[in-house]
């Protein structure tokens, strides 16, 4: 693969879906009052820490990668480096500031590497999880999650429907729970396993929840978009309020995509033939002999 600065002298354009600067800035933006509005990320990490709970051996160095405020708690006794593109959390949190399609780090540094709550904004999310698995000592184990599936479906019915007559892109493309294992296996994990837990959360107002996707980091960060007018705005406001329940509060969807994924080693068991059934999220996280 070329890097980067090969594919601009060779005068290679690429088309870029989310906006690095941007989206700097808005993790910087949500730093302070993040405590406020981690109720997504919070869940990711919980359903991580139990994945790794069924994990019966010792880590080493691991990796917190996109670590907003630090909040993810390392096995007892290893080490952890923390990574997040915004300065705000990289500095929180103790790490460096950095994409997560270009780490600093070199092949082989963890036996561990976490992620909750960023892959869905990389913009080189096939880059980043191959990068991923290099940093990975084999056998090594790698549990992410993120926002997919049919998340803010309710939004983005709102607003298509606020834009009629020239809707706009406004909502992340989102990727499946299919299409996600389909990632882990192209970027050369061993054992892959993508599963998917669905919360819904009420809102009294649009308001409320722009302000929680606002405070979490996650507003849209499309390079191609363009501004949002206040008529439209208003529109979906109205439209939001129409979805309500009668106990006045309109359900958003969150899905959450867990991924599980082991650098490749000769002492793993063989992966059963694709569309067998057999595999499972058990099988992937049963402790292995030590090496």
């Amino acid at each position: 693969m070329a890097r980067q600065s090969d594919r601009h002298k060779a005068g290679v354009t690429t088309t870029t879906l989310f906006n690095r600067v941007l989206r700097r800035r808005r993790r910087d933006r949500a730093a302070n009052g993040y405590a406020a509005h981690d109720f997504l990320r919070t869940l990711m990490l919980e359903g991580i820490a139990d994945r790794l709970a069924m994990v019966k051996r010792q880590f080493h160095d691991v990796l917190d990668l996109g670590s907003f405020d630090g909040a993810f708690v390392p096995p007892a006794g290893a080490r952890v480096a923390r990574l997040d593109a915004g300065y705000g959390f990289a500095h929180r949190s103790g790490g460096i500031q950095a994409d997560e399609d270009r780490v600093p780090f070199a092949d082989a540094a963890f036996d561990l590497i976490i992620s909750a709550g960023v892959l869905d904004t990389i913009d080189d999310l096939p880059g980043a999880l191959t990068l991923t698995r290099r940093m990975l000592r084999p056998d090594g184990l790698f549990l992410a999650a993120f926002a997919g599936g049919e998340t803010l479906s309710t939004l983005r019915a709102v607003l298509l429907a606020a834009e009629a007559e020239r809707p706009a892109a406004r909502i992340h493309p989102r990727i499946d729970v299919r299409s996600a294992g389909d990632l882990l296996v192209r970027a050369g994990f061993a054992l892959p396993v993508a599963d998917l837990e669905t919360i819904e959360v009420g809102y009294s107002n649009l308001a409320r929840l722009l302000g929680d996707l606002r405070g979490m980091a996650a507003t849209s960060l499309l390079t191609e978009t363009s501004p949002l007018a206040r008529t439209t705005l208003a529109r979906a406001e109205t439209l939001f309020g129409q979805h309500a329940g009668p106990n006045g509060r309109t359900v958003e969807r969150f899905d959450i995509i867990f991924l599980t994924g082991w650098a490749p080693a000769p002492s793993q068991p063989k992966p059963a033939a694709r569309g067998s059934g057999t595999s499972s999220l058990a099988d992937a996280l049963r402790p292995r002999a030590p090496r």
